[in-house]
C-alpha cells in the first residue's frame, strides 16, 4: 500500500532525490566521454546523433526532476507543475530523438524498436503522471518518479553501451 503522506511530501524523499541527481550527473558525464571518444563515428551517422541526444535528454530529465524535488518549502502544486513541464519537454525531446534514431536504422530489428519506444515513453511519461498526481493530491504522487527514473537509467545505459561499445562492431 502506498503511504499517502510520503507520496506527496518531497521532504521525505530528499535522500533519494539527492542520490538521483548525483547518479544522473555522473552518468551524463560518462555519456559525454563516450560521445567524445567516438565523435567522428557518431557524427557520421544521423541515427547515432539522435541516439546520443535521446540518452542525454533522458538523463537531464532525471537530473531536473530530482533537482526540483529537492527545492525546500515549495508548494506541492508548484512542484507538480514543474514536473509536468519538464516531463512534457523531455517527452518531446526523447520521442523525436527516438523516432530519428530508429527510423531507417538498418541495425535495429522490430523487437528492438519496440523496446526502445517502451523505454523512451517510460522515461518521461511517469514524470508527467507524477506531476499531475501531485497537483491533484491523488494517484501515487512521487512514487511515479521512481519508476520513471529507473527506466530512464536503463534506457540511457543501453544507449551509452551502443555509443561506446557496439559502435565498433
Amino acid at each position: 500500500m502506498v503511504d499517502s503522506g510520503a507520496a506527496y511530501n518531497p521532504a521525505q524523499w530528499a535522500g533519494l532525490f539527492a542520490e538521483e541527481t548525483s547518479a544522473s550527473a555522473a552518468l551524463t558525464g560518462l555519456l559525454f566521454v563516450a560521445i567524445s571518444i567516438n565523435l567522428s563515428r557518431i557524427v557520421s551517422m544521423p541515427v547515432l546523433i539522435a541516439r546520443s541526444a535521446k540518452a542525454l535528454s533522458t538523463l537531464v530529465g532525471v537530473l531536473l526532476a530530482a533537482t526540483f524535488c529537492l527545492v525546500p518549502g515549495q508548494p506541492r502544486t508548484l512542484l507538480g507543475g514543474e514536473l509536468m513541464l519538464v516531463g512534457i519537454l523531455i517527452w518531446i525531446m526523447i520521442t523525436s530523438s527516438e523516432r530519428a534514431s530508429s527510423r531507417d536504422n538498418p541495425y535495429m530489428r522490430r523487437g528492438q524498436r519496440i523496446l526502445h519506444v517502451i523505454l523512451a515513453q517510460g522515461s518521461s511519461l511517469p514524470m508527467i503522471v507524477g506531476g499531475v498526481s501531485l497537483i491533484l493530491g491523488v494517484g501515487g504522487g512521487l512514487y511515479w518518479l521512481v519508476a520513471g527514473m529507473i527506466i530512464s537509467f536503463i534506457a540511457a545505459l543501453l544507449d551509452a553501451w551502443v555509443l561506446l561499445i557496439e559502435i565498433h562492431r
